[in-house]
């Protein structure tokens, strides 16, 4: 049997590890939100802007299709952790800009967007020229315009063969916001890391593992049904 000073005890012990749980899953879900915000933000700009570089990426002009190349080499070639660091010092040490505490997070999507603007440009690029020629011929004949022709025809074939792809980078993109840390932006696996600290747990880390899990099954259950809703251009 259980003395009462035992009871006492296990009872005192499950009222802390509630306490400590409650604590880890109000400042997760507090960092979450940051997180949230850097994956929606990523995506909204870096889709669109991907689909701009790829067009430079393959343009005739010799002189922009370099420099977009460069681009692409540099952002594909340095680690995402040092350019969120250049996109935030940059300012200071380069044009001597004084940055404030507000810049951070600003900074994190800036280079967030550039980064990933430049791993799309390159699906975009390998779906559009994955196009049979005979399409724009075909197209011709029926009275198309060029920009018709990509628009109508071209463009929703190619974002059904890039979803792969496309899904592959996103999945990275929701692991890829820890990073934000690099430059104290407080994200979730911030707030996980200081929590399993002053707790001395690894609560904290497990309860953020799981949460970053659900966010890439959405993402992949989301992108699934995208996928299966453009069967039509089979």
């Amino acid at each position: 049997m259980l003395t009462v000073h035992t009871a006492a005890l296990l009872a005192a012990q499950s009222s802390t590890f509630s306490q400590k749980l409650t604590a880890v899953f109000t400042q997760l879900s507090v960092g979450l939100l940051t997180t949230l915000e850097i994956f929606v933000l990523t995506l909204a700009l870096s889709l669109p802007l991907g689909l701009l570089v790829s067009f430079g990426r393959m343009s005739k002009i010799g002189i922009l299709r370099w420099v977009v190349k460069i681009y692409i080499s540099i952002m594909r070639g340095t680690p995402l952790m040092l350019q969120l660091m250049v996109v935030y010092f940059g300012p200071y040490y380069i044009f001597h800009i004084n940055i404030s505490s507000e810049y951070r997070f600003v900074a994190v999507v800036i280079g967030f967007v550039l980064n990933y603007a430049a791993y799309f440009a390159e699906i975009y690029r390998g779906g559009i020229e994955s196009m049979p020629a005979g399409q724009y011929e075909a197209a011709q004949v029926l009275g198309f315009s060029r920009q018709q022709t990509f628009m109508r025809i071209i463009l929703p074939q190619v974002f059904k063969r890039i979803m792969p792809p496309v899904t592959n980078e996103v999945i990275t993109l929701v692991k890829d916001t820890s990073l934000a840390m690099v430059i104290s932006v407080s994200e979730m696996f911030t707030n996980a890391q200081a929590l399993a600290s002053a707790q001395v747990s690894v609560i904290p880390l497990v309860v953020a593992g799981i949460f970053y899990y659900i966010m890439n099954y959405v993402v992949a259950w989301g992108m699934e049904l995208i996928e299966k809703r453009m069967n039509y251009y089979r």
